[in-house]
């Protein structure tokens, strides 16, 4: 099922926003080519909320221990984060932001 997540407008290029759909969190995530992008919204290794990390050079940075993650093949870059983020189908139509969640 797809889901509106957001306006293209409400990201600002190599950043995250939060969402919360059903009871669970996505990260939405613009690229600074702008490209958009989704993952789980919490972090693999203690479930911090992603969307109050630091985006830069095409990875997230957790805010609670460092871990970083690869934001669109949702790879885990090394300790203290070992498990990589699931990830979800994104696309762009008419200026919104569309997400692929189960349901």
């Amino acid at each position: 099922m797809w889901i509106e997540a957001c306006k293209t407008g409400d990201i600002e290029p190599d950043d995250v926003i939060g969402i919360r759909h059903d009871g669970v969190d996505y990260a939405i995530f613009r690229s600074p080519e702008d490209r958009f992008y989704a993952t789980a919204g919490h972090c693999t290794h203690e479930r911090e909320l992603l969307c109050d990390g630091l985006v830069m050079d095409g990875e997230i940075e957790c805010p609670r221990h460092m871990g970083r993650f690869n934001y669109a093949t949702g790879e885990a870059q090394g300790a203290p984060v070992l498990v990589d983020l699931r990830t979800f189908p994104v696309k762009v139509t008419d200026g919104a932001v569309y997400l692929e969640v189960s349901g």
